[in-house]
C-alpha cells in the first residue's frame, strides 16, 4: 500500500502543471508501470515461490488486457465532453484513485463470499460468462456518458456549471459554489469504471481468492492505465477484434470459477497463463492484420483538443 501511494504521489507531483501528455512521455511512463508490475512478480517469486508468482502474473495479465477496454470508454467520454488535453491526466489520475478504492471493496467482499458460500462461485462464473457474451456480441452498444444514471443523479443533486474553469472541479459563479464540467467528466469516468471493476475483480477472483494477490494484480494494472490511455488512444481504431479476445478471457474465467467447485477443481496456473497469453496475442495480431494499411487516428490530446475550443458543444 505504501509503495503504491508513493508512486501515485510521484506521478501527481510530476504532472502538477497539467501539461499535455505526449506519446513519448506516455510510453516512458507505461514502461515504468509495466516494469514495476513485472518486478513485483519477481519479488513474489523470491518471497513466496513460483506458484504464488504465477498466480499474480495471471491476474495481472488479465487485468492489463481488460484495462484496454477501459481506454476505449475513456476516449469516448473525453471526446463526448470535449475535455481539453491538458486536463485529461488530472481526470484519469483521480479516476484511478477511485478505481483502486472500489476494487479494494469488491475484492474483500467477493473473496469473503467465495470463501463462505460455495454457490457464489456458480453465480460469479455465470455472470462472467454472460458478460463475455455481451462483450462479444453487443460491444458496439454505447450509452452516451451524460445518460449514465450516476452522472444524471449527481447533476440533479449538485449545482453544475456547464463549462470548464481551468482544471477546477468546483468554482464560484455569481458568488455560489458550483461543480464544473470537469467534475461531471470525472464522475462519468468513475461510474463507468465501477462497472468494469465488477467484471475485472470477478475475473481475478476466478484465479485466486487471495485478497493480497488480487489487490496487487489490480493495483499494478490500474496504475499504468493513464499512461496506457495516452499511448493507445490514437491506435484504438486498429484494435477491431480485441473485444473478442477479452470476451473469451471473461468466459474462460467464468468456466474456471465454476470448475473450481466441481470434482475437476482449479485449473493449473500454467494452463491459465497459457490461455491468457495466447488469447491476448491472437486477438491483437488478428486486429492488426485486419486493419493493415489503416492510418492510426489522432492521439488522445489531439482528438480532444480539436473540439476543446467549444467545450459545451457536445456536453448537452
Amino acid at each position: 500500500m505504501l509503495a503504491i501511494a508513493a508512486m501515485l504521489a510521484v506521478d501527481l507531483f510530476l504532472h502538477r502543471d497539467n501539461h499535455v501528455i505526449g506519446f513519448r512521455e506516455a510510453a516512458i511512463w507505461s514502461g515504468v508501470w509495466i516494469a514495476a508490475g513485472l518486478l513485483f512478480g519477481v519479488l513474489l517469486w523470491a518471497w513466496q515461490g513460483g506458484d504464488v508468482a504465477g498466480t499474480y502474473y495471471a491476474g495481472y495479465l488479465i487485468e492489463k488486457a481488460l484495462s484496454i477496454d477501459n481506454v476505449f470508454v475513456f476516449a469516448l467520454i473525453f471526446t463526448y465532453f470535449a475535455v481539453p488535453p491538458a486536463f485529461q491526466h488530472k481526470v484519469l489520475f483521480w479516476g484511478v484513485i477511485g478505481a483502486l478504492v472500489f476494487r479494494l471493496v469488491f475484492i474483500f467482499v467477493g473473496a469473503e463470499l467465495l470463501e463462505t458460500f460455495f454457490w457464489t462461485a456458480y453465480v460469479f462464473g455465470a455472470f462472467l460468462i454472460y458478460t463475455g457474451y455481451k462483450m462479444a456480441f453487443r460491444h458496439d452498444e454505447q450509452t452516451p456518458p451524460d445518460r449514465n444514471p450516476v452522472v444524471r443523479l449527481v447533476r440533479r443533486i449538485i449545482p453544475t456549471d456547464a463549462r470548464y474553469h481551468g482544471d477546477k472541479f468546483f468554482t464560484r459563479v455569481d458568488g455560489k459554489r458550483v461543480a464544473t464540467l470537469l467534475l461531471v467528466v470525472l464522475i462519468a469516468v468513475e461510474a463507468t469504471d465501477l462497472i468494469f471493476a465488477i467484471d475485472s475483480v470477478a475475473a481475478v477472483l476466478a484465479i485466486t481468492t487471495s485478497t493480497f494477490i488480487v489487490w496487487t494484480a489490480n493495483a499494478f494494472a490500474i496504475l499504468g492505465l493513464r499512461s496506457l490511455y495516452f499511448c493507445l488512444a490514437g491506435l484504438l481504431r486498429r484494435f477491431v477484434h480485441l473485444h473478442y479476445g477479452l470476451a473469451v478471457l471473461l468466459a474462460f474465467a467464468g468456466v474456471k470459477l465454476i470448475l473450481s467447485e466441481t470434482p475437476v477443481g482449479k485449473l493449473p496456473i500454467p494452463v491459465t497463463l497459457g490461455v491468457i497469453v495466447v488469447t491476448i496475442t491472437v486477438s491483437i495480431v488478428w486486429s492488426l492484420r485486419s486493419t493493415r494499411g489503416i492510418t492510426p487516428g489522432l492521439g488522445a490530446g489531439d482528438d480532444a483538443g480539436s473540439t476543446a475550443g467549444s467545450p459545451n458543444s457536445t456536453a448537452h
